[in-house]
Parts: structure tokens; sequence; C-alpha cells
């Protein structure tokens, strides 16, 4: 690989990890040996959390909770309309309700397996540890899961596992466990802990003598830029899917805040790792601003299938059975229609590119209800998925319950971010990062329901018991806006938006990002190549050239102006999306959600690359326009043996 592309820094490695214990120890080891901060001087730290989906509201209301002065800030005008509420299926827990074999030890397993082997093990098992106590917190918050008749907790399965460990709340369970916590951080608000900070979008990180001691911050609303401080900073703010334009995100997701911690030191760990669901309701035309899911639960009781003859246009239900390929339940027999996503999303991929897939463009494959209808009932098949049923009918026009649904896969999660670790700490100290904006847990691809639990994970029970050893340092010296560091970084973001609003070119924000989006789907999507990254690595810079030169902004900066909000995420994606094709250039492999053409399987699998790739690839930010650095961090396996993935 050319070298203007990247140079090679000194190898990373997460330190925190108590690696003299065995696997299940490490979590209750690393709580033992952080130090305390004692309740009285709690007091007196404060943290600031950005975000609160459900990483970020379970966080800030938890460690207001402890005591500590909470500065919460979101975008949204109610922390309930962080994109965590549009979570459908449900959320992972080992408590072995349906006693079919599930462990602790199992969820691990699958996980690890799920991500392709490119996930850290002592993440991932405390991930599955601490799996058990969220759904008590819930429970406890009055988060209304399912139930079965005789009251006890219900659970289905997800893709990439061969037990029941998934609660959820019909299809809308993103919502009642954002609820959840968004009662708790109301309840801290009213007590006094957290001070909320509602319109404001962060721009910049402020960083003082290395560590992070707040951030520079814009009123949505009145245009005011503002500056502030605390002894730690927490990024909750979500995954970077919208690089895409068209994805399953809310049109607001962007990835400003962790890109602007980027730039200033933190560094971002498997930008290339992209998850496409593969249940998605497909593309209707060129000017849609968004996809819509339909949750992977739904493939409990769907049965996918495709005509097995090219150009066959009939009415699905006209099509006998002998005539149709219910493809994933022919090639992985063991898993059929619950194999993981990024396994259902290129298969779904081939049979179209066959020319067997159905609706306009035939890009789209049937998810198909009947046999469950006829085995079940319509009313237990309302119960389970009533809402979602309904929200593919407004959507399409077509009902579900008679006829099969049509979807296609979708960008959706990402699984790389900042780098942390065990600490969930980046490489800037001071500066935590949890939830999807970080790249902890889920290796090359995320298992369903895993979202949610992980969310919850790093909010409610790891943040709250690692911070306090950061804190324990403090107090640090108090700032204020004539600190030279602090002068800096408002001056950079006030001349960026100068700047924005100074071009008075003849393109919106909307069209570079849609061209953006187009060009990353088709040369770093679903499938990826050195030749099509190639392609995108020469045009990005030209669509970023032309932005700075060309770009529209209308209005000014003192008033609400969304546009000028998306040209700032404009500017931060079309920088992401050069570092996220530098990323699956440099990988050389396929594995989970990064799929290289030239390294498959003869079956056409992902082939991965162990003996070179099995690394985390930690990416440092290098000003003015040279290449960026490549950190690796070996990952290494003990407890989970390598092997080809294999869901058959």
């Amino acid at each position: 690989m050319p070298l203007d592309l990247f140079t090679v820094g000194d190898p990373i490695a997460d330190t925190k990890a108590p690696m003299d214990v065995p696997i299940a120890e490490r979590w209750s080891t690393r709580r033992f040996r952080a130090r305390l901060v004692n309740p009285a001087n709690r007091r007196k730290r404060t943290v600031i959390v950005v975000g609160t989906g459900l990483a970020g509201g379970s966080a800030a209301a938890t460690l207001g909770e402890a005591g500590y002065r909470v500065e919460s800030f979101w975008f949204h005008d109610s922390p309930r309309r962080a994109h965590s509420v549009a979570a459908q299926g449900g959320i992972n827990a080992a408590k072995n309700y349906r006693n079919d074999g599930d462990s602790v030890h199992r969820l691990f397993y699958d996980t690890v397996k799920g991500g392709d082997f490119r996930s850290r093990e002592s993440n991932v098992y405390r991930l599955a540890e601490v799996s058990v106590d969220i759904i008590d917190q819930c429970v406890a918050q009055g988060v209304p899961f399912a139930r079965e008749y005789g009251g006890l907790l219900d659970n289905r399965s997800f893709g990439g596992a061969q037990v029941s460990r998934t609660f959820y709340a019909r299809g809308q369970t993103g919502q009642q466990l954002l609820y959840g916590a968004y009662q708790a951080l109301e309840r801290q608000m009213a007590a006094g802990t957290v001070e909320q900070h509602a319109r404001h979008e962060m721009l910049d990180l402020i960083v003082v003598d290395g560590r992070a001691r707040g951030i520079v911050a814009r009123n949505l609303v009145t245009g005011e830029i503002s500056t502030h401080f605390a002894d730690a900073v927490v990024l909750a703010t979500g995954g970077y899917s919208n690089v895409f334009y068209l994805s399953t995100n809310a049109k607001g997701s962007n990835a400003t805040a962790i890109w602007r911690a980027h730039k200033r030191g933190a560094y971002f760990a498997n930008p290339c790792y992209t998850q496409i669901h593969p249940t998605c309701i497909p593309v209707k035309g060129d000017y849609q601003s968004k996809l819509t899911l339909m949750s992977e639960s739904l493939r409990n009781d769907g049965r996918v299938w495709v005509p097995k003859e090219r150009g066959d246009t009939r009415d699905p239900r006209e099509i006998p059975e002998d005539e149709r390929d219910y493809y994933l339940e022919r090639i992985y027999p063991s898993f059929g229609n619950l194999v993981p996503r990024d396994i259902a999303s290129r298969q779904a991929k081939n049979v179209c590119d066959e020319g067997r897939g159905v609706g306009p463009g035939g890009l789209g494959v049937y998810l198909d209800f009947s046999d469950a209808m006829q085995r079940l009932g319509r009313p237990a098949i309302e119960a389970k998925y009533g809402n979602l049923f309904d929200m593919y009918a407004q959507i399409t026009g077509e009902d579900p319950y008679e006829v099969p649904m049509r979807i296609y896969p979708a960008v959706h999660y990402t699984m790389g971010g900042l780098w942390v670790d065990y600490d969930l700490q980046s490489t800037i100290p001071g500066l935590f990062v949890i939830g999807e904006a970080n790249f902890s847990d889920h290796g090359a691809n995320r298992l369903g329901a895993s979202a949610l639990m992980q969310g919850l994970a790093d909010g409610y029970f790891v943040l709250p018991n690692t911070i306090g050893d950061y804190l324990a340092d403090g107090p640090f010296p108090v700032l204020d806006d004539g600190h030279p560091a602090v002068t800096e970084a408002l001056a950079g973001v006030q001349a960026q938006v100068e700047k924005l609003l100074s071009i008075d070119g003849n393109r919106t924000p909307a069209s570079f990002h849609r061209e953006l989006g187009r060009l990353m789907w088709d040369l770093c999507g679903m499938e990826r190549s050195e030749e099509s990254l190639r392609k995108a690595l020469d045009r990005i810079p030209e669509i970023r050239q032309e932005f700075w030169t060309n770009l529209k902004v209308t209005g000014d900066w003192n008033t609400l102006n969304p546009t000028l909000e998306h040209a700032g995420r404009v500017a931060d994606f079309l920088e992401l999306a050069e570092l996220m094709c530098v990323d699956a250039l440099h990988r050389n492999e396929s594995c989970g959600g990064h799929f290289r053409a030239e390294s498959q399987t003869p079956e056409g699998e992902a082939l991965r690359d162990d003996a070179d790739f099995a690394y985390v690839a930690a990416w440092e930010w290098t000003p003015n326009g040279t290449a960026p650095v490549l950190h690796r961090e070996a990952l290494e396996y003990e407890y989970v043996h390598l092997a080809q993935r294999s869901y058959k």
C-alpha cells in the first residue's frame, strides 16, 4: 500500500483490563483495584455528558445519583428524541429464562464469533456478565417488557444465536428502555445533580495540558457559542452511519462530536466496520432522505425467499412452494433465517445480483409470514409485531398480513468509533466514550439486540465504576475563557462557522451529503474492493474541495439555522469518509461487515486473514493534510478458538 495513504506508528495496548486473573474475574478485579472518590468529594467533581440516548441518558442519571455534578447536553428539544428511541427488536441478556442452554459464557462466545473474531475478549465477557443486571434495572424502572401468560418475562431469538435471550417490548424496545433512562435522568435534574442543556451541539473538545476539560457548544436556537468546563467529558453521541446519507439512522444523527475529538487527539478505531441490516424497506426513489428498519425480530416468524427463476414478476401469493427459494434455510440449515446480519445481507445481495430480486429494480426479497399466520393465528402475530406491520403498511401501502413484506439491506450500525481502553477512556485522558460512539465490543459485526445491551451496560454499570479512578486524580485547575487552549478552541469554532456562511456558492449541504453518500454506498458499502476504494479515495477530496468553494448556506448564525447545522456535519463526514476508505483499503481481508471482494471463500463467505489483520486499527489524526497514522492493537484469543465462522 502506498505510504502516502498512511504511516505506521507505535503499537497501542489496553493496559486497564487485569489480564493477570481469569476472564470471569476481570471486571470484579478492575472494580476493586480502581480508586474511589468519596461522596463528599464527588460533589466537587463535574462531568460533562454529551448525548442522551441509552448510553448518555443512563450515564448522566447514574453519575448524578452517585453525587457527581453532571452537565448533560443534547441537540434535540427533549432527551426522548435521541435515536435510541427507534430501536425495535429487543435487548440481549444471558438470563437463561427459557432453560435452553444459555449462559454468560455462551453470550460471550456468540458475540465474539458474531463479530468475526475482531473484538476484545475482556470487553465482550464483561458485556455478557453485566447483561443480566440490565434487565433487573429496567424492570425496576417499570420498563414494560413482554411477558408470558404466567407473568414471566418473555424472550425471543435473534440472529447469530441458537437460544432465546432477547427481551422485548413489541417492536418498541428502544423507546421503552429510553423512557426508563429518561425518567431516571429527569429525577436527577429535579434533584439538582444534573444540569440540562437542550438544543446545544458540541462543536469542539477543550484539551488543556493533555486532558479533556470541557467542550465548545453552539445553542441551536440563539446561535450563541459557549464554553463549558468539567473534570471529565463523556461522549455518548452514537454512530456515523449517516455518512452514507441513506441509512436507518435519524437524520440528525452525526459524527461531529467524536470527529472533532478525534482531531484533538482521540484515536479512531476500525472506521470501516459498517453494519448492513438485512431487514429494511427498500429504497423508493432518488430523493428519499432516510430508510426504515424492519426489526430483525421479524425473522423469528417470517421466512425469507425469492423466486427460483429470474424475472418472475408474479404476485408472490401465486408462486407455488416448489418454485420458491428459501435461500437462507437452504444455505444455513442450522441457523436458517436467524443467521447474523452481515451474512443475511450479503446473501440478499447475491440473489438480487443473480436477477432473482423482487419489486422495483429487482432490489428486494420477500419476508413472508403466511406460515406463521397459519401456525399461530393472526392475533399472535399482531401481539408480537403489530406496530411494525402498521409501519410497513403506512410506508408502502401494502398489507403485510396479506402480502409478504419486501425487504433489502441498508446501512444501520457502525462498529467503529473512538478507541477506548477497558475503562472506556480514549487516548485523551479524561475523555470517556460510551455506547455506539466507541468501538469496544462488537468487532466487525454487531449481533442483533446487542446495541441496547452495550449502551445500558456502559451507562448504568461500567462507566460509573471506572470514571472514579480518573477523577481521583482531581481536583484539576480551574479554567476560564482566558486560558490559551480555551481561546484557541473557541476561535476555531467561530472561524469555521464564519467560513461556512461566507462561501456563498451554488450547492446546498444536502446535495453534497447525497453525493457523498451514494459514492460511499457504491464504493465502500456492502462489498468493497481495492479498485472501488481507490476510486473513492480519488473522488472524495474532489467533493471536499468543491464543498469548501461552492457551498451555499442561507441565513446566519444568530438564529435557528438547520442548514448551517447540516453543513458542519457534512464537513466532518467528508473527512471521516476518507478515513473509512483508507481503513477499508488497508485491511486486505474480509471480516463481518467489512467484505472485500478479493477475500472470500469458494462458497462466497468472508475470508479472514488472522496472521496479518488480527488487530484493532486505531488511527491518529495528523493536521495539515498529512497522512493519518495507524496504531495497531493486537487481539489475542485465549477463551474462544479462532476459526472460520460458520452458521451452516
